[in-house]
């Protein structure tokens, strides 16, 4: 049998221990999922694409797809932009340059409260309190207009399917209909 000094037998023990907790919170951390959480509407915007950006600015930094025509129905000129991953949507810009933003329709991967694609009504009107509910939209696009009014949390419009009663679209400041 070895016996060791006092003091190599506490730095033995020292790195043992540390050995274990590196194990234990290496264990009880939890697991990455490798999924983005989930990104923040706010009344100016979603993600860094604000309103009144151009397209230029937010193409170099990587967060709208390319440009392409527009709805038709918006007239001569109209241009638009798919938002890039994580979030899902589109961006509507101005008919003339420097082209603009001019609303956002988000379809996924982010949320406005708390509250996001495949929230109920009730749950909109907890977290916006002031919400108005429009159903003028009902019969023509399948979809019930949730507003929030710039005093109530900002101007943002929910859409929600008047068939799964759950929300579709977020649009900032309006959803842009192209049918």
């Amino acid at each position: 049998m070895i016996l060791q000094s006092p003091a190599r037998l506490f730095w033995t023990t020292a790195a043992v221990a540390a050995a274990a907790a590196v194990a234990i919170g290496s264990a009880a951390a939890p697991a990455e999922t490798g999924s983005a959480a989930a990104k923040r509407i706010t009344p100016s915007g979603v993600d860094g694409v604000k309103l009144g950006k151009t397209y230029k600015k937010l193409r170099q930094q990587g967060l709208v797809k390319r440009i392409r025509r527009g709805c038709e129905l918006g007239g001569p000129n109209t241009r638009s932009a798919g938002l890039r991953a994580p979030l899902e949507g589109q961006v509507n810009f101005t008919r003339s340059t420097p082209r603009k933003v001019t609303d956002i329709t988000v379809r996924g991967g982010a949320r406005a409260r708390g509250v996001g694609i495949g929230a109920k009504i009730p749950a909109i009107k907890a977290a916006f309190p002031k919400a108005k509910v429009d159903h003028s939209t009902d019969s023509v696009f399948q979809l019930t207009l949730v507003r929030i009014p710039k005093n109530g949390g900002g101007r943002l419009t929910f859409g929600v399917s008047t068939k799964t009663k759950r929300t579709t679209l977020i649009g900032i400041p309006v959803i842009a209909f192209c049918e």
